[in-house]
């Protein structure tokens, strides 16, 4: 063994002054380091006198003294550090680091990877490391150590003032409960979408009910495999009383589950108060707090949560543990992602389902509108036919009832099939203040007769037409209605004659008279009020000046003709509404509801 000094000499890229070497053997004992990173390894590992490097490389030099100086900053932070060659052998490692390795064996000149034991590259597709070395900038990625750990990686080349990387830092954090929590989330998210991600043919094969079963089941499922809950109640809101309706309630009592609970600060719960101030409640201990009301049989904490749809409360979603102190905020955050995924997805539903009615109701609107007037052509030839047959052949007029019956039927079915459509919408989309009345209108305007059926009828009136005052005659001779709406210049009778021969088959029948621009060269319309007239219509008119007369007229006296529903409209020609001579027969019915919605 040499007493003579130890001296590093770094030597890169084989370029050494012979001369120097020669005298640096003959005093002292040398060590060469081709490369920086490997005079940083031997500096750490042995100790020398001194250091022999080319004046072109001082730069460098510092660079390894700031290094070895700062081992006890680096030593002292949380994160994982190692300092590793373009080769990606390590060079130096602090402690946190090693915690990291997969074994205890010491770090240096293992390679990068294999020290923390072949990890899986998450993200990104490129190995950061290479791509630092590849394009001399910083790059982050992802590995997954172990079978659930994950580590942040944050590699910064070190680069030599000719542009070389002599180095690389390379900065390592555990994430593993981010990233956990972000799989959490992203899964939640995942299982938020499917609620309501039903196909056509599911849409088409399902009720409302069963649409509503199949995401209860799901809300459950979700509860038990993401989040591990099994105590679960959902109200949803009833905004028109503030009523907190249950919709579904997994493993709470019998009591609690049928609780009347409303959207209220006080009186009314957890439930209440979330419902009517929109925020989360985290109850750590129930057998302490103020507003708790037993929900699960032995519960000792709870988390309730709004179900916010467009920021508005729908409902409530609440879970409950028989541990105290079960939920954190990071619970919270859980079940408020869900929670919004659960207020949606009932959005959907309703709206899948109003689609449907809306769907329903412009098919069966579009056939009634194409059928409704070759229907009423069908009832006035019929009823002409059969007001000149009384009183002869009696099998003839039998036919006659009956195809007038089956006229009326045939419309009684359109309406029938799209009552069936939408018999499972869980609200009703329109109001129909007229129906089961009947209305008669006469005009020889085909545009008029179909702007009655389409405006009238859509109020759930039950219109027939006629072209001439014959045919509205004929109609109130065999039909009663509860009033009538005739053009004072119809083809064969003007507005007074068609107005005194509806009372004479109808007497007290309401009666509107419509006029386009007040032209009433005959004064129908000043006869007419001398005898109890009490509406007029004038044309060109919008939809609610022909609701706002028909109600005036139901309102002008009493009407006696009973309401008519859909399901007897067509039987009651045959039931001994006409007299021996053909004569409509006034029934006594209770009072129909006239009131007029809310007009323009």
């Amino acid at each position: 063994m040499s007493d003579k000094p130890r001296v590093l000499l770094i030597e890169r890229e084989g370029r050494s002054d012979p001369q120097l070497r020669a005298g640096l053997d003959e005093k002292f004992r040398v060590v060469i380091a081709p490369t920086m990173a490997r005079a940083l390894v031997l500096l750490r590992q042995h100790d020398f006198s001194g250091v022999v490097v080319d004046a072109h490389q001082l730069a460098s030099v510092r660079w390894i003294g700031m290094m070895i100086q700062s081992d006890e900053i680096l030593d002292a932070i949380s994160d994982g550090v190692a300092v590793i060659d373009t080769d990606q052998k390590i060079l130096w490692a602090n402690p946190e680091f090693k915690e990291l390795m997969a074994s205890k064996d010491d770090p240096v000149d293992l390679r990068f990877y294999r020290a923390l034991g072949h990890p899986e590259i998450v993200e990104p597709e490129i190995c950061p490391v290479e791509l630092a070395i590849e394009r001399r900038i910083p790059s982050t990625g992802l590995l997954r150590i172990e079978s659930s750990r994950y580590l942040r990686l944050s590699v910064t080349p070190v680069l030599e003032p000719s542009g070389n990387i002599c180095q690389l830092i390379v900065l390592t954090r555990d994430v593993t409960g981010e990233e956990l929590q972000k799989q959490k989330i992203d899964a939640i998210h995942k299982a938020g979408e499917e609620l309501a991600d039903l196909t056509p043919e599911d849409l088409a094969e399902m009720g409302v009910e069963e649409r509503i079963e199949l995401v209860k089941l799901n809300i459950v499922r979700h509860m038990r495999d993401l989040l591990g809950l099994d105590f679960i109640e959902i109200r949803l809101l009833d905004r028109t009383n503030s009523r907190l309706i249950p919709l579904l309630a997994e493993g709470m009592t019998h009591l609690a589950a049928s609780r009347e609970l409303y959207a209220r600060r006080e009186g009314n719960g957890v439930t209440g108060f979330v419902g009517a101030t929109g925020k989360s409640y985290l109850c750590r201990d129930t057998s302490n707090d103020p507003l708790y009301l037993e929900g699960a049989s032995g519960a000792r904490s709870s988390l309730t949560v709004p179900l916010l749809f467009h920021g508005t409360v729908i409902g409530t979603l609440n879970v409950e543990n028989l541990q105290p102190n079960a939920y954190d905020d990071r619970d919270r955050q859980f079940l408020e992602i869900y929670g919004r995924s659960v207020a949606a997805a009932l959005n959907t539903l309703e709206l899948l389902q109003a689609e449907k009615y809306v769907a329903a109701a412009a098919y069966t609107e579009a056939i009634s509108g194409e059928l409704a007037l070759p229907l009423d052509d069908i009832l006035n030839d019929a009823s002409i036919v059969l007001d000149r047959y009384a009183g002869h052949d009696e099998d003839i007029i039998d036919r006659l009832r009956h195809l007038i019956v089956r006229a009326r039927d045939v419309r009684n079915l359109i309406r029938s099939v799209s009552s069936n459509m939408v018999s499972d919408t869980p609200k009703a989309m329109s109001p129909q203040p007229l129906a089961g009345v009947r209305l008669l209108v006469a005009d020889s305007e085909e545009s008029i007769r179909r702007a009655a059926h389409s405006v009238l009828g859509h109020q759930g009136a039950i219109v027939e037409t006629a072209r001439d005052g014959l045919e509205a005659v004929t109609l109130a001779r065999q039909t009663p209605y509860h009033a009538a709406l005739t053009d004072i210049r119809l083809p064969d009778l003007n507005g007074y004659e068609v107005f005194k021969r509806l009372r004479e088959q109808q007497p007290g029948l309401p009666v509107i008279l419509m006029t386009g621009f007040g032209y009433d060269p005959s004064h129908s319309i000043v006869k007419s009020r001398q005898e109890g007239l009490q509406s007029v219509l004038y044309k060109p008119f919008r939809a609610d000046r022909l609701l706002e007369a028909v109600h005036q007229a139901l309102r002008s006296g009493p009407v006696a003709v009973r309401s008519v529903s859909p399901q007897d409209e067509g039987t009651e020609s045959q039931s001994g509404s006409l007299d021996a001579k053909g004569s409509a027969q006034a029934e006594t019915p209770p009072p129909i509801d006239s009131s007029p919605p809310p007009v323009g």
